[in-house]
């Protein structure tokens, strides 16, 4: 390869690679495996090596890719957190274990190792004087890092005060377990929030928070592994040292054998790989460091990775297996979701019988039958997915699959809209959906029912007090009270919310029902029009479209909705609930704002954003999110930004809160 060649290559990886690590370290939002960044990196190493006059200090094989998120503070490392230097196979570790012999000779050190998992979270340092936690730091660029001490100290395992009154640094990995991972996105996909695309970068996330709050709501783990700074250190052996640590009260990584030849420190490697599905948080590889701290004194470190340390990597490991069946599961926000069950085969370490196929896309992209031979793989401890069909396999018996048309669960219609890629059932009593549905019900915007949270909720439905929505309004004082310790009070309270809850305006019931397309700003349109559920309940498509904010598709997801017979059912039990059916709407004669377009933009001094949007709506009035043509008002207040722009270049009418209250009087 020609210099000029190389140097092209060399810039269109090292842009990727910035790229990559910048969606990794500083955003937490990777959009490329592990494994597909570290094959990169691989490609960029050997084009250096081979033209090292192309090699630069600000290339990522030379720096760590953090940086330092704009609202913390920097700490700069005394010791840094360095990186480690990657290997993809034993033939690799066997030249590092050749390497450390021979410079152990000459230096007249003795070789042992210690292996350890390689946890994947977000590497921190933690700062100790006198036994006082005084300080803790994200590894940011490896000399520079974040202060996150604030957010570190609701870490439960993080102890405040040590055993003993030494002044330390220790490095660990904060990380979110792998069951607690579940749960979490668990709950964000019922609260409608974005999932996590992995622990590890849940855990980043969540640690780099400029909220502390925010943290302390996040189940954060940490495991310790390596002392950065004791000027007392009494131990020559980082094993004993690790042992040491666990006595002061330190959560350190479970996971640390102690190996005296190569052999072991194989067995040790094979030993975690296999044992990857057991462990209770996820892992992207093996350590293995020298033991002896003044052998690695000796050893030193280059600008980047220590050389007295490796990580192996476990190689993406695939597998040929037999797609038995396809079934479809409904998950708590309705949508259906096929999973491929497979014939069992071992792959990286666990034994995989089923795994999702995501959507009707995904598998016809794969153009997948049941009854194929399918290649499957797991890298790490990445959720295991089929990357092919084998179709010189393929018999001829083997079945098309198509997407069910009726909810399995349920049997209420499932539906595709266009333009996404998911199937869901609309049915509002499925029972897969019922925490979801139960949640949107009783927020702040639908029925308000203050007390009964995503926690009260779960627990009412494993106790079996709630099946359905309905079943709400039957809850009886008893029932609440023994969800808590001493909880008469406390369902007292929930008790006098869920019957306040049955007098709200019709427009807040329309937004409970959660009916695609649906917020509050259109049920209050509907509930105005309308006037009774029933009358809204039976207009048909044509009524509907005839209403301002109510388009066709919309328009078809309410009459849909209503013609369910899970909807007409929730309907009746509500009513003889006493829930309000009715819209207390007043006909306002002051229709000043009539057909007016409002956009709210900057901090309001005398309104809060809501009370003003109230306001226009009440003088007949609209309020968007967005400036355009059609917009006929922007109020502004301070530090209004793009949007005062924007309405400044389209000649729109800019008013100030004075202007706002003179056409209110």
């Amino acid at each position: 390869m020609e210099i000029t060649e190389a140097k092209q290559k060399v810039k269109t990886l090292r842009e990727k690679l910035e790229y990559y690590a910048k969606k990794y370290y500083d955003e937490d939002n990777p959009e490329i495996t592990d494994y597909e960044y570290d094959m990169l990196m691989n490609q960029l190493k050997a084009l250096e090596k081979e033209f090292p006059e192309l090699i630069d200090k600000d290339s990522l094989t030379q720096k760590v890719g953090g940086h330092v998120k704009e609202g913390f503070k920097e700490v700069v490392h005394e010791v840094p957190l360095q990186s480690l230097q990657d290997v993809f196979s034993l033939e690799e570790v066997q030249e590092f274990d050749e390497k450390m012999r021979k410079q152990a000779i000459e230096e007249g050190e003795e070789v042992n190792y210690v292996v350890e998992t390689k946890i994947d979270g977000l590497s921190v340092s933690l700062e100790y004087v006198d036994g006082i936690f005084v300080r803790g730091a994200t590894r940011g660029n490896g000399l520079i890092g974040e202060d996150v001490t604030d957010n570190l100290r609701t870490v439960k395992t993080i102890p405040k005060v040590l055993k003993e009154k030494i002044t330390i640094t220790v490095r660990g990995e904060v990380f979110i377990g792998t069951e607690e991972f579940e749960k979490l996105n668990e709950e964000r996909e019922v609260l409608g929030k974005s999932l996590f695309a992995n622990a590890r970068n849940a855990a980043a996330g969540s640690l780099r928070q400029l909220d502390s709050k925010i943290t302390a709501q996040r189940p954060l783990d940490i495991f310790i592994f390596n002392v950065q700074k004791w000027d007392d250190n009494p131990y020559n052996s980082h094993y004993e040292q690790l042992k040491y640590l666990e006595t002061l009260g330190f959560h350190v990584n479970p996971v640390k054998v102690p190996c005296k030849t190569y052999e072991e420190v194989v067995k040790a490697i094979q030993k975690i790989g296999d044992d990857r599905e057991k462990l209770s948080f996820g892992i992207d590889g093996a350590v293995i460091k020298i033991d002896s701290l003044s052998y690695r004194e000796k050893l030193g470190t280059t600008y980047k990775v220590p050389r007295w340390a490796i990580a192996y990597k476990y190689p993406p490991e695939a597998k040929e297996t037999i797609l038995k069946d396809i079934v479809c599961q409904v998950g708590r926000t309705g949508v259906i979701t096929p999973m491929a069950i497979l014939e069992p085969v071992k792959v990286a370490g666990s034994t995989i019988s089923k795994t999702t196929l995501h959507n009707e896309d995904f598998i016809k992209e794969k153009d997948l039958k049941i009854g194929d031979t399918v290649v499957v793989q797991k890298q790490g401890d990445v959720i295991p997915e089929i990357i092919k069909v084998v179709k010189e396999k393929r018999t001829g018996k083997e079945k098309e699959f198509t997407m069910p048309t009726v909810c399995p669960v349920c049997g209420a219609p499932a539906v595709r809209e266009e333009g996404e890629a998911a199937t869901r059932c609309i049915g509002i009593e499925c029972p897969a959906q019922t925490l979801r549905s139960i949640v949107h019900f009783v927020s702040k915007e639908a029925m308000d029912i203050e007390g009964l949270g995503y926690k009260i909720i779960e627990q009412l439905i494993d106790k079996g007090f709630v099946k359905n929505i309905a079943d709400i309004y039957t809850l009886t004082l008893e029932q609440i009270a023994s969800l808590k310790k001493n909880g008469k009070k406390f369902a007292s309270n929930l008790i006098e919310a869920i019957e306040k809850s049955k007098t709200q305006d019709l427009f807040h019931l329309i937004n409970a029902l959660g009916i695609k397309q649906v917020g509050i700003k259109a049920a209050k349109v509907l509930a105005k029009h309308y006037k009774t559920m029933d009358h809204l309940a039976n207009a048909n498509v044509e009524d509907l479209q005839n209403i301002d904010d109510v388009g066709e598709i919309t328009a078809k997801n309410i009459k849909e909705f209503f013609a369910q017979e899970q909807t007409k059912d929730l309907l009746e039990k509500l009513k003889q609930s006493g829930v309000n059916m009715e819209a207390h709407i007043e006909e306002n004669a002051d229709d000043r704002f009539a057909g007016k377009v409002f956009v709210l933009t900057g901090t309001l001094s005398k309104y809060a954003r809501k009370e003003a949007s109230d306001l226009i709506e009440k003088y007949g009035g609209k309020t968007s999110s967005s400036v355009s043509k059609k917009t006929d008002y922007v109020l502004a207040g301070e530090d209004a930004g793009s949007k005062l722009t924007k309405a400044q270049s389209l000649g729109v009418t800019i008013l100030s809160e004075e202007e706002f209250e003179k056409m209110l009087q």
